[in-house]
């Protein structure tokens, strides 16, 4: 009799164990779509996704899977709210974290040329870890850039990334694309600006007519070029 219950007890432990497995290795078991340029001038200028974008993205929250990046900066030294944007990260997507486009790559003469043209002057030029070429190539500007870009967006995970209006986040997409990542593992998800989900954080806060920004919130990637080795 006791010999049965063990086997049975063993069984059933077995199964839980089983279930428990199968439930983890089918966590995210909606495959994604494959990344898909949406209509119009959100595809065509900006390089946003089709399926996964500010009003799709809180289906696709906290998968395994997936490594998720906001690429504004801290507080970009360009008007964006000429464009009706938002220099500064006033909310984010908690499990998004910053790493900011302005230090990963610079801007090609007609970047700045357009961006200007739109009203939006005084676009980073600062220390970046690539320079973008007139040919659209890009050239390393420090012994440890491409170990950095590598840690920052993992090869074998799939990449959403976000930024304020698009535009960086497109332009992140293009750096990795061009430097060997797998374009159909990298979603441009569109820009915060435009989020009406359900995951928002707020990050500003006004006291007595003063603006306060909670950036100890972010889970933020500093890159102090001070370290680094130029090439």
């Amino acid at each position: 009799m006791n010999k049965k219950y063990v086997i049975i007890g063993s069984i059933i432990v077995f199964v839980v164990l089983l279930v428990g497995v199968f439930v983890c290795l089918n966590k995210n078991e909606k495959p994604l779509p494959l990344p898909e340029l949406a209509d119009g001038i959100r595809g065509e200028q900006f390089g946003i996704d089709k399926n996964i974008n500010e009003a799709t993205i809180d289906n696709y929250l906290n998968r395994d899977d997936t490594v998720y990046r906001d690429v504004r900066p801290l507080e970009d030294v360009a008007p964006w709210e000429n464009k009706g944007g938002d220099r500064y990260i006033s909310a984010f997507i908690p499990g998004f974290e910053v790493v900011p486009y302005i230090y990963l790559a610079g801007f090609s003469d007609k970047y700045i040329e357009e961006k200007k043209e739109e009203g939006v002057e005084g676009l980073y030029q600062g220390k970046s870890l690539f320079t973008i070429n007139d040919d659209g190539t890009y050239t390393a500007n420090y012994e440890e850039s491409m170990d950095i870009l590598e840690y920052l967006f993992p090869k074998d995970k799939n990449i959403f990334i976000i930024c304020g209006g698009g535009g960086y986040a497109g332009l992140t997409k293009n750096l990795l694309v061009a430097l060997g990542w797998d374009e159909n593992k990298i979603y441009n998800i569109g820009g915060f600006w435009y989020y009406e989900g359900n995951n928002s954080e707020q990050i500003k806060r006004t006291i007595d007519g003063k603006d306060y920004y909670d950036f100890w919130k972010l889970n933020y990637h500093n890159i102090d070029f001070n370290t680094l080795r130029e090439k």
